[in-house]
């Protein structure tokens, strides 16, 4: 009896037992299977967007147009949901603003895109010399001006030539990004090696504690970036109107789309990397808020429905925009705060003030 009893208590205390993670297995489904395979999709999705802009530049139609925008929305939230992974390969060459340089609230990058366009600067037609441009006019926001922006329709006929030779190597440009990334990411010895397997002797991550507070800051740090640069700018904020061509991808009606993959992105991130139960059981009741409130931030993505400039004017649809918000700093509160001392770390500083 008394040997069954034992047994009975092993069994029941066994659930509580799984929820603590170590920090180095943590590390390790992080790598490998939430950024490297969210690199991957995202190189495998710029690769369809330069076929598909090879193939409207060859053949205009409707129906290439299409298509292409298609899989520029495609590319864009495979990026959006590895875009705070901003560590390693997407910070070298300027990577993260070739590929998406934003916010651009002066409209710098927009004036730099029509310039192109009115001139027909062929360097700009060209990844080779595109490369050497500014970064603004190189990367998703650039495309989607080509794509969505005035006199699009251009693209339909050979009218559009220049136009969409100028979009073909954007395009061609993001795979390459993509390419490289995914290869830094896939690197013997590089940063994947450093995150999951830290020691004294790496530049970058020397223990568990530095790894664990670079993971735990990029989804902190990816969320405060969300809500500061993609969300507010374009809310209606006291006396002050909304301002929905702040937004994103206002264009292309993917503004939405693009928040959802980012908040995707960083969701699966801490689930599937038990990111949340390496605290330990005693902070059971901490893991199960961050997913409460992950799933509050998806249901308020789906609440809208509309295009954002009409969204915004719309009483529903503006209060869970609002709402987003306040979910959001939950969010950073619960991860960049509790959960940071709950693993004893130090992860308080803003990824935006330049600390």
């Amino acid at each position: 009896m008394r040997l069954l009893l034992v047994v009975l208590m092993l069994l029941c205390a066994s659930p509580a037992m799984a929820q603590a993670v170590a920090p180095l297995q943590v590390l390790d489904a992080a790598v490998n299977q939430v950024i490297r395979p969210g690199v991957a999709a995202f190189k495998n999705r710029a690769s369809a967007l330069e076929s598909a802009m090879g193939g409207l530049c060859a053949l205009p139609s409707a129906q290439a147009l299409a298509i292409a925008r298609q899989q520029f929305g495609l590319a864009a939230a495979a990026y959006g949901r590895i875009e705070f992974v901003r560590i390693g390969p997407l910070m070298e060459d300027n990577r993260a603003d070739r590929l998406l340089f934003w916010p651009d609230r002066r409209g710098i990058g927009l004036r730099q895109v029509q310039a192109i366009l009115a001139d027909k600067d062929e360097g700009a037609s060209d990844v080779a010399t595109l490369r050497d441009k500014s970064a603004a006019v190189q990367g998703f926001g650039a495309l989607e001006f080509v794509l969505f922006g005035t006199d699009a329709e251009v693209l339909l006929g050979t009218g559009g030539d220049f136009r969409c030779r100028y979009g073909q190597a954007i395009a061609a440009n993001i795979s390459s990004i993509a390419d490289q990334v995914a290869m830094g990411w896939y690197r013997y010895d590089g940063v994947a090696a450093h995150l999951t397997r830290p020691v004294p002797e790496n530049t970058d991550f020397r223990t568990e504690t530095e790894a664990l507070e670079a993971l735990v800051g990029l989804v902190a740090h990816g969320i405060e970036g969300l809500r500061d640069t993609r969300i507010n700018p374009f809310l209606a904020r006291g006396e002050a109107a909304a301002e929905p061509k702040q937004a994103i991808f206002w264009r292309s009606g993917l503004t939405m789309a693009m928040i959802g993959a980012s908040i995707g992105g960083m969701e699966t991130l801490v689930t599937q990397s038990g990111l949340a139960q390496a605290a330990g059981p005693d902070h059971a009741g901490l893991s199960d808020s961050i997913a409460f409130e992950f799933r509050n931030a998806r249901r308020a993505i789906e609440a809208v429905t509309l295009p954002v400039e009409q969204a915004v004017a719309d009483e529903k649809q503006a209060l869970a925009l609002n709402y987003l918000v306040i979910v959001t700093q939950s969010l950073q509160g619960l991860i960049g705060e509790q959960l940071s001392a709950a693993l004893g770390l130090s992860v308080g500083f803003s990824s935006l003030d330049g600390d």
